[in-house]
């Protein structure tokens, strides 16, 4: 069983920023991906950003790509999602997920964290 745990959701003003961190209760990730979604009010759930435990590839959502940057940190089994200059249209509930491809489908991912609110003010 894996369980996944975010932090560092808030409210911040537009321009801001904020990073999330995804706590991975798993030692070994490596043949893990690891994908960030978010869900608006009334909205699907989208995707974000995602990457492979292991090497460097890194994928982005069109809307955000240039302003939030995927990372993780072996040391820690965390993985983070640095969001710059951030937007109105940002505001949503952040999810982090773990799955065996980096996938734009959250159906694609197994496990899943309980979700942080990311609230952005104009």
């Amino acid at each position: 069983q894996v369980q996944l745990v975010e932090s560092g959701g808030g409210l911040v003003q537009a321009g801001g920023s904020l990073r999330l961190s995804c706590a991975a209760s798993r030692r070994t990730f490596s043949s893990y991906a690891m994908g960030w979604f978010r869900q608006a009010p009334g909205k699907e759930r989208e995707f974000v950003a995602a990457r492979r435990w292991s090497g460097s590839s890194t994928y982005y959502a069109d809307s955000v790509k240039g302003r939030f940057t995927i990372s993780k940190d072996n040391a820690k089994n965390t993985v983070y999602l640095q969001m710059n200059s951030l937007k109105p249209e940002d505001t949503a509930v952040y999810y982090c997920a773990a799955g065996t491809t980096a996938s734009i489908d959250y159906r694609s991912y197994d496990y899943w964290g309980q979700g942080t609110q990311v609230t952005v003010s104009s």
